[in-house]
């Protein structure tokens, strides 16, 4: 058996998944947000332990005879936080995280100190990054920046938990902007203008490395005996793509879950930082991948669910099945800002074409309209570094709707297949990262294709319909949101 956890930021997942890729049992525990001011969001490094421990115990008291026959474990978590530890290793602060957008300034500023940070990093630097959150520390923290002894991952901070190692894999560190991301490798220009050095980062290993051992005092708490492994792990998206066979080049994913992200794996590194499209490590060696990311995806489902005063998102998100598409409201999706392509921390999300006819059938399809558009927006980021995707892996809580899907195919113009369980997320390409650390099997052999559920295709005629108020939505966001009129956000 292999031991998969996903640290998500709304939920931490567990799951067990046997030698022959079969989930066998899943636990989750719950997580909450933080945000003490606008434009912060933090969590509690040592929420996440306990919630981590609750969900194995879970998980172990589901399961027992598999759970007793774990032989190695895999994490996986979301990316871009940072974990602040002092000399002892104590959490000196919440963990800053990804969606947390007070840094902006601070971007400025470290691409004018690294005038060719683009080219090290091949990305723009964006608030949700790490490297911004710490030259904000450094302005407005700075005796909790003195005692930095060691900045880690959220994934990480559980491998050091699990092993007393402090280490981080490739695809993760690629979203720190310390990472020369060509040459897998810490950027000491970048380190540098920062204020931090080699010596504050964790070591990097491969995702399908040995990060290190199961601790014995947590073995024996846990009821598991023998050497029990540790993989390097992954990022979220890395980790999903492992999770669903998306490690070839060419191959892709599009996730729509909290955030909505299009994932390509590449045998290369090929950046287009100019429209905030994301270039990582893939989980593997020698491998790497592009993403582009709209930063509130099911999140915009869940706000409007809550808005309107529906206890269901799945039930509001079918009333939009029978809507008059062209008398609905535009929605622009900006609820936290945005990434790919604008990379803007202050858009902010509208309703255009509100009436006193609009009910909430209209307000449901709206916003899944917004965010289908999104996507649409954030692959043209990718076709402009030459990419170009014919069927995607479709995953996440949004995509258990056929007619969301629907319209992310018909504006982004590929096919979309559902596998049959497209809710494995993390946990279940961390279990297979663990697997691949303990038996030295090729990816290849692992990261199989999952069993397809259906074929989404791309409808021309709903494209048609889709096409002028897809225009409308782009012209909205630059009437809308240009920075220079724009006010500072208050939410």
């Amino acid at each position: 058996m292999y031991l998969g956890i996903d640290l998500g930021t709304s939920e931490i997942k567990a799951m067990l998944v046997d030698g022959g890729n079969k989930a066998i049992a899943s636990s989750a525990v719950k997580q909450t947000i933080s945000r003490p001011y606008p434009m912060w969001s933090e969590q509690s490094p040592e929420n996440w332990w306990q919630a981590t421990c609750d969900a194995l115990e879970q998980l172990r008291a589901a399961a027992p005879a598999a759970f007793a026959a774990v032989r190695a474990i895999g994490v996986s978590g979301q990316m871009h936080g940072a974990v602040l530890l002092d000399a002892r290793h104590r959490v000196l602060r919440p963990a800053i995280l990804w969606n947390d957008s007070r840094s902006f300034a601070e971007c400025i500023e470290l691409e004018a100190l690294v005038p060719e940070s683009r080219q090290i990093t091949g990305n723009l630097a964006m608030p949700g990054f790490t490297a911004p959150k710490l030259l904000w520390l450094q302005k407005h923290e700075p005796a909790v920046f003195r005692s930095i002894s060691k900045v880690l991952l959220p994934k990480d901070y559980l491998v050091y938990r699990l092993t007393g190692e402090l280490v981080s894999d490739m695809s993760d560190a690629a979203g720190t902007l310390w990472l020369d991301v060509a040459r897998r490798d810490w950027s000491e220009r970048m380190l540098e203008a920062t204020g931090l050095g080699r010596e504050q980062m964790p070591a990097l290993i491969e995702g399908r490395d040995v990060a290190g051992q199961l601790k014995d005092d947590l073995a024996r708490q846990w009821g598991l005996s023998g050497n029990v492994l540790v993989a390097g792990g992954a990022g979220d998206n890395a980790a999903a793509a492992v999770g669903v066979g998306a490690v070839a080049p060419g191959s892709a994913v599009v996730s729509l879950g909290s955030s909505g992200v299009i994932f390509v794996s590449n045998d290369h590194f090929s950046p287009n930082p100019a429209q905030a499209m994301h270039a990582f490590c893939h989980a593997l060696p020698q491998r790497w991948c592009q993403m582009s990311v709209t930063l509130a995806a099911t999140t915009s489902l869940s706000w409007a669910t809550r808005l309107t005063g529906h206890s269901s998102e799945a039930a509001f998100a079918r009333l939009a099945e029978d809507t008059v598409i062209e008398t609905a409201p535009i929605f622009l999706p900006y609820l936290n800002g945005e990434r790919t392509p604008h990379n803007n921390a202050q858009a902010s999300g509208m309703f255009f074409g509100l009436s006193s006819n609009t009910d909430a059938a209209a307000i449901a399809y709206s916003v899944m309209e917004g965010v289908a558009f999104s996507l649409a927006d954030g692959y043209a980021a990718l076709g402009t570094a030459g990419t170009r995707i014919r069927q995607a892996v479709f995953v996440g809580g949004g995509a258990r709707s056929r007619f969301w899907g629907s319209l992310v195919a018909s504006s982004c113009g590929f096919a979309l297949q559902r596998p049959v369980d497209g809710d494995l997320g993390g946990a279940f390409g961390a279990a297979r990262l663990a697997r691949m650390a303990a038996t030295g099997e090729a990816a290849e052999v692992v990261c199989s294709s999952l069993p397809g559920d259906e074929l989404i295709v791309p409808s021309a005629t709903l494209a048609a319909r889709l096409k002028p108020r897809y225009e409308r939505y782009k012209r909205l966001y630059l009437a809308t949101n240009d920075r220079a009129l724009q006010q500072p956000r208050a939410d």
